[in-house]
């Protein structure tokens, strides 16, 4: 079977604001001097998938800076644009029911567009462990990342018994939880984080999208027939709205009785906010990433971003500073997951320039 990749890239990236913004997020900054995050993305699976056979679900407001910046091997006709964001499960099944038109049935692996991984030719074995698991099963697979400290901040799955060469039968989906039970999670060595990264069949997502969620099934089948037609924009916009809103984790994955999990150990960070840059840059000597131009006294375990000019800091601990043309974020560290509030407030300010 054929083997295709989706990448889910119609996230705003609000915990990475003032950088990200919803014309420019988080998928398509240079975090790491290399490049945009979808095109790391892109070109780590380019082993296992080629451009031709590599989806790009997006929304309409970033469709033109993303034709802009994508890598120009990916087709046009594989840029997928969301009307409206309906969550992930939404998103999924849209992807999945293009391929079932174009290839009656494909595998597929269904990634975030903007995480880092350190040792991708670790990574590209797991994925292609999937791929083949996922060709002769029509099991849900998910890849688990081995955990490495007691985090909250992930949602975890129970892995149950081996049913393979490190491959396992999911117990259950765990939601993000607190210190107490991160520990404990971590010390039973029967829990990994949720990467939020799949691979199956088109045709077995389908499947269990009729199954669990009917009225997204129905709206899928409604749009099969106009999809790669002029009409297929049109549609969209009718039907999209009437999709559940809803991920695929409690969509599918959490009421399925058939997943497996194969564990990953690659170095692997979701690059969720800023207290999340020490995955990509190595702290100095202070316990400070700098990128950008910075006078530092006295300042540690600090985070500074600024490449407009010059930030001073002195005297300072345990803070992120960003700063932007228009905008400058600072807040202690153990914050960083609220960010996405001041986005919040600025909405229900209406203050439309900086978001």
């Amino acid at each position: 079977m054929k083997r295709f990749a989706v990448i889910m890239a119609g996230g705003g990236g609000t915990r990475f604001w003032p950088l990200s913004r919803q014309a420019s997020p988080k998928q398509i900054l240079n975090l790491t001097g290399k490049d945009v995050m979808i095109n790391e993305t892109i070109n780590r699976i380019n082993p296992l998938v080629p451009y031709s056979q590599t989806l790009i679900v997006t929304n309409q407001v970033q469709e033109e800076i993303m034709k802009e910046v994508v890598i120009k091997d990916i087709l046009k006709e594989n840029i997928l644009l969301e009307p409206i964001g309906r969550n992930t499960a939404p998103c999924i099944g849209y992807a999945a029911m293009v391929l079932k038109k174009r290839e009656k049935d494909a595998l597929m692996c269904v990634l975030p567009s903007d995480h880092y991984i350190k040792n991708e030719s670790e990574f590209v074995n797991i994925l292609d462990k999937c791929f083949n698991l996922a060709e002769s099963t029509d099991s849900l697979i998910t890849i688990g990342i081995k955990p490495t400290f007691p985090c909250t901040g992930y949602g975890y799955i129970h892995m149950d018994k081996e049913v393979g060469s490190s491959v396992y039968e999911v117990e259950e989906f765990v939601e993000k939880p607190n210190i107490q039970k991160a520990r404990q999670y971590l010390e039973s060595g029967k829990f990994l984080w949720n990467s939020g990264m799949f691979v199956w069949k088109a045709s077995t997502i389908l499947n269990n999208i009729e199954r669990f969620l009917p009225k997204l099934y129905d709206r899928l089948v409604e749009l099969e027939k106009y999809i790669d037609t002029e009409d297929e924009p049109r549609v969209l916009k009718e039907l999209y709205p009437k999709m559940p809103n809803i991920s695929i984790d409690y969509g599918i994955m959490e009421r399925s009785n058939d997943v497996l999990v194969v564990p990953g150990d690659f170095g692997w960070n979701d690059v969720g906010s800023w207290d999340s840059l020490g995955s990509i840059y190595e702290p100095d000597e202070n316990g400070n990433i700098i990128i950008g131009e910075h006078v530092n006294i006295d300042t540690t375990h600090t985070t500074v971003y600024g490449k407009e000019h010059l930030i001073a800091t002195l005297g300072v601990d345990n803070l992120i500073i960003v700063h932007t043309p228009d905008a400058t974020l600072v807040c202690p560290k153990d914050r960083a997951q609220d960010v996405k509030k001041i986005v919040d407030e600025l909405k229900s300010k209406n203050k439309k320039e900086l978001l």
